[in-house]
């Protein structure tokens, strides 16, 4: 009989006691747990049981956690132990209850104030992680982990990449990451870097702002169109009052072309620190500019005719799928 998780609850794992499920994936299961040596709280990501002989599924795992533990920060995750036992492979973290996602559903958009300090959190992570040549690749709502005094942990560098500088990891084009969140480049199966991130953030914040997402479709297919080619719409006419400057810098990070976003999450993280000071003002934020002739999906092409966009499209579809199946926030 195949094992479940409630099999594992008062079970050790490593030098972990496994208390309760927190929530599981295609691949693995996340518990809250406490070390048996000291009782300290713990998350510990487990991989299913009947995946630990695949070896390709626990290359995955094992690269997550491996570089999860090399980002040593204070706002990423920080891995505790690493191992394989008793025919379980698994990864202890952290523990953290409370993620942004569930804080949005609890109190809805937040405060101006509470956002720029979250997003301060998350972009000197970022800032981190790109120094290290680690893009995150999947950052949203669910990945922002809160501690009790608000402060914000970036979570699930689980598809992340090392990248060097503008080449893809291993010289593969892969789209993976989450759909309503991924950049137009990562949509397209282009070469990405940090500025991917950045994009990603600007959804977050988009969604933590005027509680909705800058795109939403049912369709897939359609949704990473969007990406590409519409402008979203400006979160003030989603949420009348929030200080043009903020939405500006947003927008600004939503940028279609790499290039007219935050060059970096440092640059990113000095014009946060400046509205929360009151020191930038709004016409110190460019705004993207047209691009003649950019590397952007065509909107005249059809699927009638099955463009190369189609097929990039489909790697969207085929490829997210799986990372969605793969990936599980940690401490969620």
């Amino acid at each position: 009989m195949a094992l479940n998780p409630d099999d594992l609850i008062g079970q050790s794992v490593g030098p972990f006691r496994l208390e309760r499920l927190l929530g599981q994936g295609g691949f693995a299961w996340v518990f809250a747990a406490r070390r048996t040596d000291d009782d300290t709280p713990a998350a510990v990501k487990v991989l299913k049981p009947r995946y630990a002989r695949d070896r390709q599924i626990e290359t995955r795992f094992r690269h997550e956690s491996e570089v999860a533990a090399r980002l040593i920060h204070p706002h990423i995750v920080r891995v505790t132990a690493v191992g394989s036992e008793g025919g379980f492979t698994y990864f202890g973290m952290d523990l953290y209850e409370d993620t942004l996602g569930s804080l949005l559903e609890r109190e809805g958009p937040l405060p101006e104030a509470k956002l720029l300090a979250i997003a301060s959190d998350v972009t000197r992570a970022l800032a981190f992680a790109h120094a290290q040549n680690v893009v995150h690749r999947d950052l949203k709502v669910d990945n922002v982990l809160l501690r009790p005094d608000g402060s914000a942990v970036l979570a699930d560098f689980g598809i992340a990449g090392a990248v060097n500088h503008k080449s893809t990891v291993a010289g593969l084009n892969m789209t993976i990451g989450t759909p309503h969140y991924v950049s137009p480049e990562q949509a397209q199966g282009r070469p990405m870097d940090g500025r991917s991130d950045i994009y990603a953030l600007g959804v977050t914040m988009y969604r933590a702002v005027t509680g909705d997402l800058p795109f939403r479709s049912a369709d897939w297919f359609e949704l990473a169109r969007m990406h590409v080619e519409d402008a979203p719409t400006p979160p003030s006419q989603r949420r009348p009052g929030i200080t043009r400057r903020l939405e500006r810098m947003i927008l600004r990070c939503l940028a279609k072309h790499p290039d007219d976003r935050y060059p970096s999450a440092e640059a990113l993280l000095d014009d946060l620190k400046r509205i929360a000071k009151g020191t930038l003002r709004t016409q110190d934020i460019p705004t993207a500019r047209p691009r003649p002739g950019s590397e952007t999906i065509s909107g005249a092409e059809s699927r009638a005719g099955l463009p190369t966009w189609v097929w990039v499209l489909l790697s969207v579809v085929v490829v997210a799928a799986v990372a969605a199946a793969v990936v599980l926030v940690a401490g969620r």
